[in-house]
């Protein structure tokens, strides 16, 4: 009998998968691998249920005569082991960073006989709404909260983008790459201080309140589902902080970042150049304790940012604050540094992670760039945030615009380096 093979990266079994499953039938013996979590992470979408569930669901059709688990994206290992005499997938996937999982599944077809089948899309009005409502899914406040924790144990290292707006945040949402053969994409968001300072046009000193935050992470939650962690500056008065805390939780808020520092907030970039004060170890614990007792779930985390390195108090004063912080119930360490070297930050981690190997390090590699996420993942960190690099590409961009416009008195000269509205409305999702 002739296998066919088909794999379902899905939390719900449609009309389209239903289609899929019959066309298969006609051929002989149905397999269905059920892409595992980590998987479907680098894919396009986030699991809403388990693995096992989404096996079930499969094995529910009664049209699978097997069920297994395909642990990639990409086929090379699931066809060089079970050699299907076809592959059967809807021709969805013929455009975009999909593509490459068809090349890559032509090519490995290719080596023993195989072939490829493609039914078309199911597009459909009930299929729409199906997709719509685990879109929805995503976004509700107690599946995205939870996330960040659930990505920090699935994935080597959570990829994080810094966003400001609506827009930015879909950037963040829907950017997928092909490369070196796999997809990828970030993994999580991070809403700055400093970016939705100067998105607004004031200074980063902690003048645009919290208010003014949430109004920001509402645009972004308002088109998005990935895991938000927000810049939490010094967290203020414990007071204040006990509450926002719990408002953030209570938006789907995945984690809040705060810094050991007190007085009028400077901006880490200036270091020593500008006077800063370090909080004491005392005062600090005091808060992250404050903050983690007014939680009502144990899926928000509250995160310390340790500002001694870039401060220049030394390496023995930072591992002492993370020791500190860890037992008053921080849920992660988040280290920093102005060198250009990643030399510094390497070195707390081996000797963070001597002593303590659960605890989530969170880095952001703005100074010290050259290093990879491979590099860092290696060395301990769970967390990488790209912390303002959308902001800075999109300043220079169109102040070149704004230039080149004066300077010709129309608009013709910065047509070419322009965007098509067309190709930015298709980020946005109409309802």
């Amino acid at each position: 009998m002739k296998k066919i093979y088909t794999c379902f990266c899905t939390d719900v079994i449609h009309e389209g998968h239903l289609n899929i499953l019959n066309e298969a039938k006609k051929y002989g013996q149905v397999i269905v691998g059920v892409l595992a979590d980590e998987a479907m992470v680098r894919y396009n979408r986030f699991p809403t249920i388990s693995l096992e569930e989404r096996i079930n669901i499969v094995k529910a059709t009664g049209l699978a005569d097997h069920v297994l688990i395909q642990r990639d994206i990409m086929y090379d290992i699931i066809l060089e082991e079970l050699k299907p005499d076809y592959v059967i997938h809807g021709d969805n996937w013929a455009n975009g960073p999909e593509s490459a999982i068809r090349e890559n599944v032509l090519r490995n077809l290719a080596k023993y006989g195989g072939k490829l089948i493609e039914v078309p899309y199911t597009y459909n009005e009930e299929v729409k709404k199906i997709d719509d409502r685990m879109k929805e899914k995503l976004a509700m406040p107690e599946f995205r909260r939870k996330r960040l924790r659930q990505l920090i144990k699935l994935c080597p290292i959570v990829k994080t983008l810094e966003v400001h707006s609506g827009l930015t945040g879909l950037i963040a949402e829907k950017t997928i790459v092909e490369s070196d053969g796999q997809l990828d994409q970030f993994d999580a968001m991070w809403i700055s201080s400093l970016c939705d300072s100067t998105a607004k046009g004031k200074p980063d000193i902690e003048l645009v309140d919290m208010s003014s935050r949430i109004r920001t992470i509402d645009d972004v939650m308002d088109v998005t589902t990935k895991p938000i962690i927000l810049d939490g500056d010094t967290g203020g008065l414990t007071e204040h902080f006990v509450y926002n805390v719990r408002t953030l939780e209570r938006m789907g808020v995945s984690a809040v970042i705060i810094e050991d520092k007190t007085g009028l907030k400077k901006n880490s970039l200036f270091g020593t150049e500008v006077k800063q004060t370090q909080e004491s170890i005392e005062n600090f614990c005091e808060k992250i304790t404050a903050g983690k007792k007014a939680l009502r779930t144990d899926d928000f985390m509250i995160i310390a940012r340790i500002e001694s390195l870039i401060l220049e108090r030394g390496m023995e004063d930072a591992l002492r604050r993370a020791a500190a912080y860890v037992a008053a119930g921080a849920d992660g360490i988040m280290i920093h540094s102005r060198q250009k070297s990643p030399d510094e930050i390497l070195a707390f981690c081996h000797k963070f992670r001597l002593t303590d190997s659960k605890t989530p390090i969170v880095v952001v590699p703005t100074s010290f760039n050259s290093i990879t996420e491979e590099e860092l993942a290696n060395a301990g960190v769970n967390i990488v945030i790209y912390a303002n690099q959308l902001t800075r590409s999109a300043f220079p961009a169109m102040q070149n615009t704004a230039i080149e416009i004066l300077k010709n008195h129309r608009a013709l000269e910065v047509d070419s380096k322009l965007m098509p509205f067309n190709d930015i409305i298709r980020l946005i999702d109409e309802i």
